[in-house]
């Protein structure tokens, strides 16, 4: 008994050592850095960015631990809440500014936006805000102004984007809140339900179970959930969605953090909507964070057929709290675990592909989980989909076109002179000279992706000092290679026109328009529909 009591004692006075190390040296690390600042204010030799040092303090110090965990100082806030809640005072529409010099012009308001009921219309050119001329501000700077305090009016002038009028607009600004769900509807069989999600914030659970409900009254068989490219949000909704699928109480998250917040178990706590129908949840390596739990949840549970590619492998929860000075840290807490035990954070967490997503990792350093049914599933980083799907590939030259805004800027283009187009449905786009006459016009880089890597090895044979010994070799390659603006645009008509139109039916019928348009060309979704296994 006396040796168990000395083991006891021993234990306690080895955590209480810890803690008082752990305290010591946080206080002795507060204490340098004070003292730093102290003697660099005393003897610098100019005068101190104090601000600025702090931050990148911070900044750096949070950085050596994950990319989550970061500092939001009181003027960020605004911003923050936007990343976060995807919420913020505003008019509702997205802008374009193709030269400083020149007016800001709508791109694209949200339907049912105070831009919309107020009478502004995609290619309407802002050219002052409330009475500062747009000319010369930056996009950014521009943005700024448009948004405000919900309450708050707004004045543009504005010169109509067809008749060329020219008028003041005044907007009483809102809260204006981007939606989780951007599309919801009944696919052409008419028996499947689609839902595109694009992030959890406050009330998805809720719009997700109510259109699940609509669709069990218009007779739905199947029902598709789409968190391809849905980087995550809150837990709590990840649950709500979880919850209409299947029984209450099911365990859908688990979340173990250090020894102060501890291990939670989150349950569904309300009745489901629907038990039976089909499922089938599409991810890629950009579904992560709450995606993950959604689609782990759903495998773990035997619920849905997961289809795709291996998801992102984000199993960090994060929790905001507060700072002195209004400031706020994103801290992460905890790591979740899906319903069989499968942690869904990588584990070699240095080494991810190019965007950023777990790479590569071998079954040897994985373990076995079983789910509800028994099958067998694996950790190690991710979701790996039941299915895999053939992924679209797009050519170098598409990926130009819109990371340089060329077809977004040709859809305003085509607004000037169409006052309106055919239903999304019914829409096809017939005017491809036209957009290659433009195209031909805007800077981009047009090369092949066989000419950019003959260009990469060029470079470097230079640097090795073999080029000139290869020249004739080269300049065959290099003139094989070789393809024009036109030529190339026209070569690759079919890949370029999807995009088109979707830009295009976005102006005209926003958002869910353009996703009908998307829906079209959708080879993995057709693949996911195709097969045997819903």
């Amino acid at each position: 008994m006396k040796k168990i009591i000395s083991i006891i004692v021993l234990c306690a006075l080895a955590f209480g050592a810890n803690a008082q190390s752990k305290a010591f040296k946080l206080g002795q690390a507060a204490e340098i850095h004070t003292a730093v600042l102290q003697e660099l204010a005393r003897s610098y030799v100019d005068s101190l960015p104090v601000q600025r040092m702090n931050e990148a303090g911070i900044n750096a110090m949070l950085e050596s631990l994950d990319p989550y965990t970061i500092y939001v100082p009181e003027e960020d806030n605004e911003n923050f809440e936007l990343m976060i809640a995807k919420t913020y005072g505003g008019i509702g529409a997205i802008i374009y500014k193709p030269e400083k010099e020149g007016p800001v012009i709508i791109n694209e308001p949200y339907a049912g936006s105070p831009a919309v009921r107020g009478g502004l219309e995609c290619g309407d050119e802002i050219l002052a805000i409330d009475g500062i001329t747009t000319s010369g501000l930056t996009a950014s700077e521009a943005s700024e102004r448009m948004k405000g305090k919900p309450g708050t009016s707004v004045t543009f002038n504005v010169r109509k984007v067809r008749t060329g009028e020219i008028k003041d607009i005044t907007i009483v600004r809102e809260k204006i809140h981007i939606p989780d769900i951007e599309y919801a509807g009944m696919l052409d069989d008419g028996t499947t339900a689609y839902i595109l999600i694009g992030g959890f914030t406050e009330g998805l659970g809720n719009e997700f179970r109510a259109r699940v409900k609509e669709f069990g009254r218009q007779g739905m068989k199947k029902l598709v959930i789409d968190l391809r490219g849905n980087g995550g949000g809150l837990m709590n909704e990840a649950v709500n969605i979880v919850s209409a699928l299947v029984p209450k109480g099911s365990v859908v998250v688990t979340s173990k953090g250090n020894d102060l917040i501890g291990e939670q178990v989150f349950r569904t706590d309300r009745e489901p909507v629907n038990l039976d129908v089909p499922v089938v949840v599409l991810v890629n390596s950009a579904s992560a964070s709450a995606s993950e739990i959604v689609a782990g949840a759903l495998q773990d549970l035997d619920r849905a057929t997961i289809m795709g590619s291996r998801t992102f492998g984000k199993g960090l929860v994060q929790s905001i709290r507060p700072l002195p000075y209004n400031g706020q840290l994103k801290v992460t807490t905890a790591k979740y675990y899906t319903p069989s035990g499968r942690c869904v954070q990588a584990i070699d967490y240095s080494h991810r592909n190019e965007d950023g997503s777990v790479g590569h990792i071998p079954d040897s350093l994985t373990h076995e989980f079983k789910t509800a049914r028994g099958r067998t599933v694996r950790d190690g980083g991710g979701i790996t989909p039941d299915v895999q799907l053939k992924q679209t590939e797009y050519n170098r030259l598409v990926y130009s076109l819109v990371i340089n805004g060329v077809i977004e800027q040709y859809a305003i283009h085509y607004v000037r002179s169409h006052e309106n187009i055919a239903s999304p449905k019914d829409f096809r786009f017939d005017d491809y000279d036209d957009f290659v006459k433009f195209a031909e016009g805007k800077e981009f880089d047009y090369r092949s992706g066989a000419r950019s890597y003959f260009d990469q090895m060029k470079a470097q044979l230079e640097k090795d000092e073999l080029a000139e010994v290869m020249k004739d070799r080269l300049d065959a390659l290099e003139k094989a290679l070789e393809m024009d603006k036109e030529t190339f645009l026209r070569l690759k008509k079919d890949e370029i026109v999807p995009f088109i139109e979707e830009e295009i039916v976005t102006r005209y019928y926003y958002q869910e328009g353009g996703v009908e348009v998307r829906i079209r060309y959708d080879e993995e979704l057709r693949q996911a529909l195709e097969s045997p296994l819903i």
